[in-house]
């Protein structure tokens, strides 16, 4: 065992960095592996992320400072949380039962391969999922 962890070689691991960490686009030349091989990857920003954290903030704000029943949004705050907390707590517990878990993996396992054979396969069930999908978005959205 020892001979064979001795002749490995080591991972593969971020050796020469061409260009500072912060910039937008970086090379990185990982070596190690078979033959000693070189790759070098380019790796482009293509966005802020902030921003949509930020819209996601102003939303809440806005939906606070509009509300002129506060403390019917600290109500439902409250009975989201206790919801979640409920909900994790019901899936523990039937989780520790002994049959169930494989039974619903079971059932999981057929309706999946169900759901590829009937949407996922054929060409025409995939356009007919997307035409249902667009359906839904449209009614959700009132369009």
């Amino acid at each position: 065992m020892a001979s064979i962890l001795a002749k490995l070689s080591p991972p593969p691991l971020f050796v020469n960095l061409k260009q500072p960490l912060l910039s937008s686009v970086q090379k990185v030349t990982l070596s190690g592996g078979i033959g000693d091989k070189r790759l070098a990857l380019v790796a482009k920003a293509t966005g802020d992320t902030s921003e949509s954290s930020t819209s996601l903030v102003k939303s809440v704000q806005n939906v606070w400072e509009k509300s002129e029943d506060r403390i019917a949004l600290i109500g439902l705050g409250f009975a989201a949380v206790a919801g979640f907390w409920a909900t994790i707590n019901l899936v523990t517990a039937i989780d520790k039962l002994p049959l169930i878990p494989s039974v619903l993996e079971l059932v999981g396992i057929l309706f999946s391969s169900w759901f590829v054979y009937r949407y996922l396969l054929f060409k025409p069930d995939r356009e007919e999922l997307f035409r249902s999908i667009d359906k839904s978005i449209s009614d959700i959205l009132g369009q």
